[in-house]
Order: C-alpha cells, then structure tokens, then sequence
C-alpha cells in the first residue's frame, strides 16, 4: 500500500487539473504572481493534485515556496489573497497556504519534511519544481514524526477555533479539518519496520488499527466526522480531548520504549 516496487514511496502522478477547478488555480497563479511575493514556485496537493477532487467539498491545497523568507508584512498579504480567493471561488470548501522559502526547503535538516513532502506529496504547478533535489523516500517513522510532529499543538489550536466558530457551517468546516489532521496525526504511531504508506484517509486508519485495535471504534468516530461533519460542538470537543491525550501518552511511551 502505498509504495512502488521497489519499495519507494509513490508520487503524485502528473495528471490534468479536473476543469472544474481550473480557474480557482488560474485565479491562484495570476493573483499571487501579480502582487510580487517573490515566488519561487507553487505547488499542488491533495484531492486537486491527484484528479479526486469534488466541487464543493474539497479544499484546494497548495504549498507556496517563495524566494526569501517571509516577513510578517508579506504574511499578512499572503493570508489577504488567501481569504479573497476562498471567497471568489466557492467551487472549493477552502484554499490553505503552506508556506516555505528555498532555502529553507533545501537545507539537510529539514529533508524528512519539506524535501519529502515536495517530493512525494505535491507536484509543481508553475516555477522552479525543487523535487528532482531529493532521492525518492522509502517508509520511515522518522518521515511521519517530521511531517506530524507538531499534532499537539494544531489539534489543541484547533479544539480553540471550534469553540470559538460563529456559525454551525463554520464549526462542521473545523470539526472536518480537525479529523482529517487527527486522523493523518496517527501515522506517528506506525511501526518501526511497517512497509507500508498511507494516502487516503482509509489507509491512515486501516495502518493506525492494525497496530492498536482496541481504537477502532474511537478512529471510526473522527472518520465519519472527516467526510461528514454534524456532531455537536461538546461531544466532539470531549472526544477530541480524550484521543488526543491518548495519542500523546501513546507516543511517549512508545518513544521511551525505542529510547
């Protein structure tokens, strides 16, 4: 699952942009290129990259490699441009920016992170393609840590901003951005000597229960909330707090354990 034959992580196949969402990337390009951000090149991921997309249920995903590091001035511009595309283009639930700068994408410490996920989740749309800098991945924990590491903290960010949601749309958006994360969250778990890698959410769950299955029902719970959001604020709130304190009591134990 996941890998070649050489046992190689697969890459995004090179395959046409679906023409319903052409012109939000077309939007996207002449948009960012216009206000001279200095961008070194933009790239493609997910449900759009891959030609899976739905109209009106997937997010446009895009990691945007700009020449010099961002100051805060350029961020605040970067997420202006963000939020007027978003509003212009409702063929997408939501555009999200990941933004990253040549050198740091290039340096050796960040090859786990940045150099795979360029290489092996993402294809370039327009500029300077850094992928062909990186030799192909094969399945590591040490790539999934690097690319999840952080899943504290985002989920924890994420159960502020679902409490905080104004409207109910707004929540059940939060509530299927926050699964999906949990849910690709779980990769940091994986085994040590698993071969496998995981693409589709089903996969990151069907990896996750092999290794703990005394958590399916618990992982099915935030599943069913990634593709179909409509539980309740509390209920959702509260069972998000319980998997994600038992997901880092898991990982440290399991850390200890490799120690």
């Amino acid at each position: 699952m996941g890998v070649d034959a050489d046992g190689f992580i697969l890459t995004v196949a090179d395959v046409p942009v679906q023409i319903e969402f052409q012109p939000v990337l077309a939007d996207v390009c002449a948009t960012l290129y216009q206000a001279a951000f200095g961008l070194h090149g933009l790239y493609l991921y997910g449900s759009v990259a891959r030609g899976q997309a739905e109209v009106g249920f997937s997010d446009l995903d895009l990691s945007l490699i700009l020449n010099d590091p961002p100051d805060a001035s350029v961020l605040e511009q970067l997420e202006a441009a963000r939020t007027a595309l978003e509003q212009r283009h409702p063929q997408v639930t939501k555009i999200d920016f990941d933004i990253g700068h040549r050198v740091q994408v290039l340096a050796p410490e960040n090859r786990n992170s940045w150099g795979f996920w360029l290489k092996h989740h993402c294809r370039c749309v327009s500029g300077e393609d850094l992928a062909p800098h990186f030799d192909p991945f094969r399945p590591s924990r040490a790539i999934a840590m690097a690319v999840n590491g952080d899943f504290e903290q985002a989920l924890t960010a994420y159960l502020v901003r679902i409490e905080q949601a104004g409207t109910e749309h707004a929540r059940h958006r939060l509530q299927r951005e926050a699964s999906r994360a949990l849910i690709r969250a779980t990769h940091t778990l994986r085994a040590d000597d698993a071969h496998m890698w995981p693409h589709a959410l089903e996969e990151y769950v069907a990896l996750f229960v092999q290794q703990y299955p005394s958590m399916r029902v618990q992982i099915a719970y935030f599943l069913f909330e990634a593709r179909n959001p409509s539980a309740e604020c509390e209920v959702f709130s509260m069972r998000l707090r319980v998997f994600l304190s038992w997901m880092v009591a898991a990982l440290r134990e399991r850390n200890q354990s490799n120690a």
